[in-house]
This record gives C-alpha cells, sequence and structure tokens, in this order.
C-alpha cells in the first residue's frame, strides 16, 4: 500500500509565501514523476507543477516565476514553494505521485490535500 501525506498549508497574507511538502511511503518500487495540482470546490482539479525523477519540472503558467517545485529522492518527498501569493491561489493542493510497486505495477496516487488560504 502507497500513502502520499502531505504538510505546510495553512493561511498566509496575500504576498506571502508557504512551502507545502508530500513524502510518498509504502510499497515502492520506482517513483517517477511527482508534482502539485490544486483545485476548487465545484471546479476541475488544474495542475500547478510536475518534476520527473530526473530534475525537469513543468509549471502552469499562473504560477511561473513565483513557486517552485522540488523534490528529494532519496526520501521519496516532493515540495512546493509558494512566494508572492495571490488571493486566487486559494485552494485544495493535492500531492500526486506516478510511480511504480512493482517491475510490471504503475499507477496514479494522490495525497488527501491540504488547504492554502491567501487572504488578508
Amino acid at each position: 500500500q502507497v500513502q502520499l501525506v502531505e504538510s505546510g498549508g495553512g493561511l498566509v497574507q496575500p504576498g506571502g509565501s508557504l512551502r507545502l511538502s508530500c513524502a510518498a511511503s509504502g510499497s515502492i518500487f520506482s517513483i517517477n514523476a511527482m508534482g502539485w495540482y490544486r483545485q476548487t470546490p465545484g471546479k476541475q482539479r488544474e495542475l500547478v507543477a510536475t518534476i520527473t525523477s530526473g530534475g525537469r519540472t513543468n509549471y502552469v503558467a499562473a504560477v511561473k516565476g513565483r513557486f517552485t517545485i522540488s523534490r528529494d529522492n532519496a526520501n521519496n518527498t516532493v515540495y512546493l514553494s509558494m512566494n508572492s501569493l495571490k488571493p486566487e491561489d486559494t485552494r485544495v493542493y493535492y500531492c500526486y505521485a506516478d510511480l511504480s510497486t512493482s517491475s510490471w505495477r504503475r499507477g496514479d496516487y494522490w495525497g488527501q490535500g491540504t488547504q492554502v488560504t491567501v487572504s488578508s
């Protein structure tokens, strides 16, 4: 069984910063891509940023230059550093991992979500 556990969400004022963390644990054979998505209730979940096992990153245009995704492969952990936060960044943020639990079994896994609220 695989678990993705997120931490680091909360309330921050506009212009502030937060750092999200997500640790994957369990029967993990290898991890391919990891990333972060976000969602407003009633709307579709949207990509924020992804990072491959080799460190290649991808960001949605709305967060480029403000958010940084990074990864600790040794500890199966992905981070999202969020700077210059805006009220429109208020969402539930979900950690994502494309990982294999064996040499032939691969799938998508999600964390439980962490609330980020940007408000004065």
